[in-house]
């Protein structure tokens, strides 16, 4: 099946919800994801899917911690049409901080043959550490 980035869009948003696809799943075999404000212990860049699904399986302990509440992405289409820039949003309660959180990242997506090629994650690492309950080890990593 043949995916516009505006659906590829979706099924990432679906990921997230956690009633999507596998990540990696989305990406073409030499995809790539990058990381530009990557925290410390973080790639900058994964090349390939199997790097990908390799990241993101060591990171399944972490998807326990928050009950999503709601997911939502605003899709801006640009001029080259294997492009899209797409505002994630999702909220709910964090089990790390027995609190609720709110989150908020940017991604810029290029999509060709129906499978994503490059993704870059703009995230705030700060409020991810935070949601995670992890600000103490966030730090610790910034001091070394």
């Amino acid at each position: 099946m043949q995916r516009t980035p505006s659906e590829m869009i979706e099924e990432v948003r679906r990921m997230i919800a956690g009633d999507g696809p596998e990540f990696s799943s989305l990406f073409a075999p030499d995809g790539v994801l990058r990381y530009p404000f990557a925290p410390p212990g973080t790639p900058a860049e994964l090349r390939g899917r199997d790097a990908i699904r390799e990241f993101y399986a060591a990171g399944e302990p972490s998807k326990g911690l928050l009950d999503l509440a709601e997911v939502a992405v605003v899709v801006h289409r640009t001029d080259d049409p294997e492009v899209v820039l797409a505002e994630f949003s999702h909220h709910g309660w964090s089990h790390a901080t027995r609190a609720p959180y709110r989150f908020r990242a940017l991604a810029v997506v290029r999509v060709r043959d129906g499978r994503i090629v490059s993704y870059e994650d703009y995230i705030d690492a700060i409020a991810m550490a935070r949601m995670l309950g992890r600000t103490p080890e966030l730090a610790d990593a910034l001091t070394r």
